[in-house]
């Protein structure tokens, strides 16, 4: 029967490939966004600020700051890069959420397993750059190449995970590509996934099952629970499968973001190394939206971790700010083996 060998969680946001000189950059989507959530909450920036500011993130957006954080975010990517190259998982199960770039509102599924025998990695083109929005463009090489890659999926695992999930009364959608939406700017893998080729896996990535989750689009988010229980479902379908395969899961994306709240982070990682799945289901249901929604792909990897026996290491967590209102993104790292 096949074996899982490794977890890993991570974040993938546009900070992590963007020189802190430049952060900056992305403050002016900030002011624009009416809708910063904090909190269960939403905040125009003028109104966060002020609700933030004896938080005094001042210092925390100084340049020397924000560059010793950057560079301990790409040494803790570098030590999942090490950890997966020695590991040598044969084919991954990589769960992460798509934010209308290949899927729309005619159709949003809860969770969908892609079966597809490749999947491609595509960049946008300059045309493409140009519409991009404020600090977007800069970020790209985070999560797209320079040049049109293909990857190999893999079917038969795909197709395996799908039946055992309906089995478990778990009814995902299926889909054998990749869809492509003609009005979206991306062609192939979402960023969620391709943060994970490009910073990661590498070129020599073994065969992939990418699971999408709508952590973003009501009404139909998974909650909390529905994910916990998802994950143990993909552990109990993986260890079920008549091969002799070395399956890593892989969760991407958050921590809490556009709006860093580095007091929910850490309670939040303390929650998730614990075993006992109480303190993690505590957290309102309202917390999880926004960029923090994205914490619903770490869940299901944490539970599925859990199911397999494997021990979590917890590399890093680094807190990001860019504004005096707090925005930016919480980054955390961890992994199982």
């Amino acid at each position: 029967m096949a074996k899982i060998v490794l977890g890993m969680v991570a974040s993938h946001g546009p900070l992590l490939g963007t020189p802190p000189e430049l952060w900056t950059g992305r403050v002016q989507a900030d002011i624009q966004n009416p809708a910063l959530a904090f909190r269960g909450k939403t905040y125009d920036f003028e109104a966060l600020s002020k609700l933030r500011e004896a938080e005094n993130f001042g210092p925390q957006i100084e340049l020397p700051v924000r560059q010793k954080r950057y560079d301990a975010c790409q040494k803790a990517i570098a030590e999942l890069a090490r950890v997966f190259a020695e590991t040598r998982p044969d084919v991954v199960v990589m769960l992460g959420n798509d934010q209308m770039e290949i899927m729309g509102d005619d159709n949003q599924p809860a969770f969908m397993v892609c079966h597809a025998d490749r999947l491609d990695n595509v960049p946008f083109s300059e045309e493409q750059k140009k519409r991009l929005g404020p600090g977007v463009a800069v970020a790209e090489p985070n999560h797209h190449p320079s040049t049109p890659k293909t990857y190999p999926g893999h079917p038969a695992l795909g197709l395996h995970l799908i039946r055992k999930l309906m089995e478990q009364n778990f009814d995902v959608a299926s889909s054998r590509v990749l869809p492509e939406r003609p009005e979206s700017r991306l062609t192939g893998l979402p960023h969620a996934f391709g943060f994970f080729y490009q910073r990661v896996m590498g070129d020599t990535a073994p065969p992939t099952v990418p699971v999408f989750t709508n952590t973003f689009y009501p009404p139909n988010q998974p909650t909390a629970r529905r994910c916990l229980d998802f994950g143990t479902a993909i552990a109990r379908a993986v260890e079920a499968w008549d091969s002799d395969l070395r399956v890593a899961i892989i969760g991407s994306g958050g921590m809490s973001h556009f709006v860093v709240d580095e007091k929910f982070d850490r309670e939040f990682l303390e929650a998730f190394a614990n075993r006992d799945p109480g303190p993690l289901l505590s957290f309102p249901e309202n917390y999880y939206v926004s960029g923090n929604s994205e914490l619903k792909n770490w869940i299901p990897t944490k539970s599925a971790m859990d199911a397999a026996g494997l021990k979590m290491t917890l590399v890093d967590y680094q807190p990001l700010y860019r504004s005096l209102a707090g925005t930016g993104s919480g980054m955390g790292f961890a992994y199982w083996r």
